[in-house]
């Protein structure tokens, strides 16, 4: 049975850090890359980062370069994003996605989400 198991969400004041964990079990979590999504209220959900499934290259949304690093640890099964110099607008629920493509076929498998807020 797939599993995306997301924690590490919380309140956290404005300029603060917080960092989500995604752990994974069900998959070969080493032939996946990993992203981080979020969705705001009345917003569409977005792509805040990415990491290749050895971890070798990663892509960041705009809004986050600079402030959030993605990371992937297949001895661990686990993925995660350092969120520092946190904002009011970094305020939505955090998604955890695996993503794996063949000639034939894209698997994807979706956490279920962990709410973060950034207020004072």
């Amino acid at each position: 049975q797939v599993q995306l198991v997301e924690s590490g969400g919380g309140l956290v004041q404005p300029g603060g850090s917080l960092r989500l964990s995604c752990a994974a079990s069900g998959f070969t979590f080493s032939s996946y890359a990993m992203s981080w999504y979020r969705q705001a209220p009345g917003k569409e959900r977005e792509l805040v980062a990415g990491i290749t499934k050895a971890g070798g290259s990663t892509n960041y949304a705009d809004s986050v370069k600079g402030r959030f690093t993605i990371s992937k640890d297949n001895a661990k099964n686990t993925v995660y994003l350092q969120m520092n110099s946190l904002k009011p607008e970094d305020t939505a629920v955090y998604y955890c996605n695996a993503n794996r493509r063949t000639s034939y076929n894209e698997y994807v498998y979706w956490g279920q989400g962990t709410q973060v807020t950034v207020s004072s």
